[in-house]
């Protein structure tokens, strides 16, 4: 972790035809660069390599179409995929026979399925319509009293469409074939038992068999047509018994000769799976890289001769000598030039596992400027910090931390499972947060002395109640409360040794005291931590040579800052160090002096020390003085040097003129001399005025707000151990009472309820709302003190950065 961006620097590379592909290959593996576009004029689809990516695009599809089936295999990841291109043309050559293959077999393999589909329905016709048959045979025997009148007689003149259709469409069938036909039909049906696919979309829905009987040509043709507006399934319909129990062997053979080629054919297409799923990685990474590198070289431009390639890229500086170290595999060796440029770098910060989790943190706000003063490196200290003042607690610490710390030892087993969760991705990739906001947490409890809302008396109690009672008998069995008073000789043998004295805890006074103590930590951790971001700023100032706004915009802020905030911290050590037991009743309130030091009064208050009256008025006068040089001092530095000052004219500005100007306004880069003169050329004192009294308002307002703000640490301190504290004495304290045998057995599952309480609410809830105001405490009190955060990331071009769709759906 640096304090500041790294030193960039513009290059040219010259990479012969032929030999570019290899050199992108060796940049993307070593990812030391950022390539800028060089045709920024032509669009996507007339640059040069655009069929080469079309290429790669259709082996995306190729693989992501067939990600589905090779996802139920193992996949090997290789050591190092590697980026040839005669190895790529291979990948190609192979994915285009296993899309040929594959699609084939899924052909027939769909073509056998349906022909099973087809014969099942078949069958179930056969069985269902043969009810049909004999239940009208009987109903005819009876009302015509013939003894023996079989199938023949029935079927003389008549004819029969059998089919199924969908359950969902039976009503309207029957109404409108008795509408279309007028009664000359008869229609029966029943459901089929199982549920049967639909052969065109494949759903899974109950079908039911029809039989209709008609007489005539034209009532058959009405009943064809009416059979196909609603997409019935018909199947021929046997003229006898015998013939029926014919076709039902003959669909009972073929069914199951279907079945054993469909088994057949699923070995066949799990073979050549599997055969694939041990070079799908690969292919995977190597599409994926090829595509990158073609894209990289759109961004580059060809010279007159079409014989060299000519890119240019960010690198730092520090990594220069190691980008030019590489010759590559090429037998005509590239060249790398350092250039100049006016552009503003992009910004580079390097970080480990540790600090890119606070580093996400910081640029959640905005990218740094480049050459900025980084906020992170403070808050990986500062943030936790501010947390744990708000959670406080020793056992809710520990148990944060011991979470953490599980994710910590685990993270590479965590890692290779990939888990797809968004929650527990979130909470594992700020492991390191968690676990410093835990380790904090368990410092700040033990200075509060809370642990699950109790304390702990480790060192033993400053207070003794043993010297109250001497002559005092008759006021203790005449009261319920004993006050200890510090002025009686040992009752106070002095402070706790570390955090506070655990005898506050059975204080009724306790909310009180504890109120006081955190409310003046807080607006003192605020001041310091305010004063530390503008102290943060004059790095900016000294770094890119503005020193003007040393004296009129860090100067006047710091003044202000402590000339009124910084004070009240003074009086509040003053008070705790002057004013002991004895005479605390005589203390005065700093509320009340710090508001009498604004409207300058007061004088019939007892001072706080000797001296306040004129030393208040002194530090209100230098801080009212503060708020016209910050609004003034800078746009009127900078119209004297744009009008060239003392009768110097706008025509004579001198290179040292010019260079000063330069040091005014912040530096776009090493080379921005060309910048200076746009500036000069374009000065607009109105504009700069606006600027500053913005910048003015928003920074004398947000120092009384900002102090206020930092109110959050005593509220959020107060509400956590009240919540903790309601918890015991509601839950934990019930299972406790009970001093019976039952009592140990109810006991389990009230801590299994304190226990779900206590993490649900406090761990969670309460963290999660202390993590956001520690987070709010950082970009808005702290960070706008020096961070600008307007500046552009660097983004090398990296093989391991590079998205792609593999990876959102788990397979990489």
């Amino acid at each position: 972790m640096v304090f500041r961006s790294e030193e960039m620097c513009l290059a040219q590379l010259f990479l012969q035809s032929g030999s570019e592909y290899d050199c992108i290959s060796e940049l993307g593996e070593l990812g030391l660069v950022e390539f800028r576009d060089l045709n920024p004029s032509v669009s996507s689809f007339q640059r040069r390599f655009v069929s080469e990516i079309k290429r790669c695009e259709e082996m995306e599809r190729i693989l992501g179409k067939r990600a589905e089936h090779l996802g139920w295999f193992m996949w090997t990841e290789p050591e190092h995929a590697p980026t040839q291109l005669i190895i790529i043309l291979e990948i190609m050559e192979q994915l285009q026979r296993l899309e040929m293959e594959l699609s084939e077999v899924a052909r027939n393999k769909e073509k056998l399925q349906r022909n099973l589909l087809e014969l099942t329905e078949y069958t179930h016709m056969l069985k269902i319509t043969r009810t049909f048959i004999h239940s009208r045979s009987r109903l005819f025997l009876i009302n015509d009293m013939v003894t023996i009148r079989p199938l023949q007689a029935i079927s003389s003149g008549s004819r029969f469409v059998s089919g199924l259709i969908q359950r969902v469409k039976v009503e309207a069938f029957e109404r409108m074939l008795w509408r279309v036909c007028k009664g000359y039909t008869i229609l029966s049906y029943a459901e089929v038992d199982e549920n049967l696919a639909d052969l065109d979309t494949g759903e899974i829905s109950k079908s039911v068999v029809f039989l209709i009987s008609f007489w005539g040509d034209q009532i058959g043709q009405k009943v064809q047509k009416i059979c196909d507006c609603y997409h019935c399934h018909l199947y021929p319909h046997p003229e006898n018994d015998e013939e029926r129990a014919d076709v039902l062997d003959s669909l009972r053979t073929r069914i199951q000769d279907l079945n054993n080629v469909l088994h057949r054919t699923e070995d066949y297409l799990r073979q050549v799976l599997q055969k694939a799923s041990e070079s799908a990685y690969t292919w995977v990474v190597q599409v994926k890289k090829m595509k990158a590198i073609y894209h990289i070289l759109n961004l580059c431009s060809f010279d007159v001769t079409n014989k060299c390639l000519i890119a240019e890229v960010w690198c730092p500086v520090s990594d220069l000598a190691n980008l030019r170290g590489r010759k590559g595999d090429a037998t005509v060796p590239s060249f790398v030039n350092r250039i100049p440029s006016t552009d503003t770098p992009p910004t580079l910060l390097r970080t480990n596992k540790f600090t890119s989790s606070f580093q996400s943190i910081v640029e959640a706000y905005g990218v740094g400027d480049y050459r900025e003063v980084s906020p992170a490196p403070y808050t990986i200290i500062t943030f936790p910090f501010l947390f744990a003042v708000m959670f406080g607690d020793l056992g809710h610490g520990t148990v944060m931390s011991l979470f953490a710390l599980w994710m910590v030892l685990t993270e590479k087993k965590q890692k290779k499972k990939r888990s797809s969760n968004e929650i527990w991705a979130t909470f594992f990739n700020g492991r390191y947060i968690i676990l410093m906001m835990g380790l904090f947490s368990v410092y700040t409890g033990l200075i509060y002395n809370d642990c699950f809302s109790k304390s702990f008396n480790i060192f033993g109690s400053g207070w003794s109640v043993k010297a109250m009672f001497t002559n005092q008998n008759k006021t203790l069995q005449t009261n319920s409360l004993l006050t200890l008073d510090p002025n009686i000789s040992g009752v106070f043998g002095g402070p706790y040794p570390f955090g506070i004295d655990p005898i506050w805890n059975m204080a009724v006074n306790r909310l009180s005291f504890l109120n006081s103590y955190k409310m003046k930590m807080s607006v003192i951790i605020g001041v310091i931590h305010m004063s530390f971001g503008v102290v943060l700023s004059v790095f900016n100032h000294l770094h890119f040579r503005q020193k003007c706004n040393v004296y009129l915009l860090f100067l006047p802020e710091l003044l202000f800052l402590l000339c009124l905030f910084g004070y009240l911290v003074f009086m509040i050590f003053y008070k705790w160090l002057a004013f002991g037991a004895r005479d605390s009743s005589q203390a005065p309130s700093i509320l009340i002096h710090f508001i009498n030091m604004f409207v300058m009064q007061g004088k019939d208050i007892t001072p706080l020390y000797p001296g306040q009256t004129g030393l208040q008025i002194f530090l209100v006068v230098i801080a009212m003085l503060s708020v016209p040089v910050l609004l003034l001092g800078k746009p009127i530095y900078l119209y004297w040097l744009f009008r060239g000052g003392k009768g110097l004219r706008r025509r004579r500005v001198s290179l040292d003129r010019l260079t000063k100007i330069h040091n005014a306004v912040p530096v776009l880069s090493k080379w921005g001399f060309l910048c200076i003169i746009w500036i000069v050329l374009q000065f607009d004192f109105a504009d700069v005025l606006l600027h500053q009294a913005i910048h003015t308002i928003e920074y004398c307002l947000g120092c009384i707000s900002n102090t206020a703000s930092y109110l959050r640490l005593w509220a959020l301190s107060l509400a956590h151990a009240q919540l903790s504290e309601v918890l015991w004495t509601m839950v934990m304290r019930l299972g406790l009472r009970i001093t019976t045998r039952v009592g140990v057995v109810l006991l389990v599952p009230v801590f299994g309820l304190f226990a779900m309480l206590t993490v649900s609410i406090l761990l969670v809830m309460e963290g999660l709302s202390a993590f956001l105001h520690a987070l709010r405490l950082h970009w808005v009190e702290f960070q706008n003190k020096f961070y600008h955060g307007t500046g552009v990331k660097f983004v090398p071009f990296d093989f391991s950065l590079l998205p792609s769709i593999f990876e959102q759906d788990g397979l990489l």
